[in-house]
């Protein structure tokens, strides 16, 4: 949460140093989870964070274009549809692209696995065993839990969480700079 109040402090000075100087500031910054990208269309959809803490983000997704000039942009996302993992209330928020709706999944952990710095090699779905592993980057938390048959013909990037970025517009849908919140390390720039 720290690199989050370093990147808002940071562009806060830059848009009061544009101020200052006399440069009119007109945009506006939106950050957001990653549940789409198309690379080839250079569209990225997100849902946009909610404003309380309370709701896993607001919908409708948003559909963004890309930034007209790839120096604008840090690393490509990833999409997933996995919102949030609350492993103290033992449930999951993810995104039902069918319904366009959120979905609570409550469940009973099988595992826990804590401090880990990436993603459990292993496929999130075992439909031998019956189980689903999902992965916290932000909480570096993965948990596996038994699935029903209904959960488990889900489609993969259920269980993926997807990255968040942030980015900075003039018009809404079009990104003039994107940054990969979940892939950039905060805390080595500026030093």
């Amino acid at each position: 949460m720290s690199a989050y109040k370093s990147w808002i402090a940071a562009f806060a000075l830059i848009v009061a140093m544009l101020a200052a100087t006399g440069c009119q500031v007109s945009g506006q910054v939106e950050q957001g989870r990653v549940i789409a990208y198309d690379k080839k269309t250079g569209v990225v959809t997100l849902i946009p964070e909610a404003s309380t803490a309370d709701l896993p983000g607001v919908l409708p997704p948003l559909a963004v274009k890309l930034p007209e000039d790839p120096e604008e942009m840090g690393p490509a996302p990833s999409a997933g549809k996995l919102i949030r993992l609350e492993a103290g209330k033992r449930r999951l928020v993810v995104f039902d692209a069918a319904e366009q709706v959120f979905r609570t999944i409550p469940y009973t952990p099988l595992e826990e696995r804590r401090k880990l710095a990436k993603s459990p090699s292993a496929p999130p779905v075992d439909r031998v065993k019956k189980t689903i592993t999902v992965y916290s980057p932000e909480q570096r938390l993965a948990v596996t839990f038994a699935a029903s048959d209904d959960l488990l013909a889900m489609p993969a990037d259920t269980w993926k969480s997807g990255d968040v970025i942030r980015y900075y517009y003039q018009q809404p849908g079009q990104a003039l700079r994107l940054m990969n919140v979940t892939k950039t390390d905060l805390s080595k720039s500026g030093s």
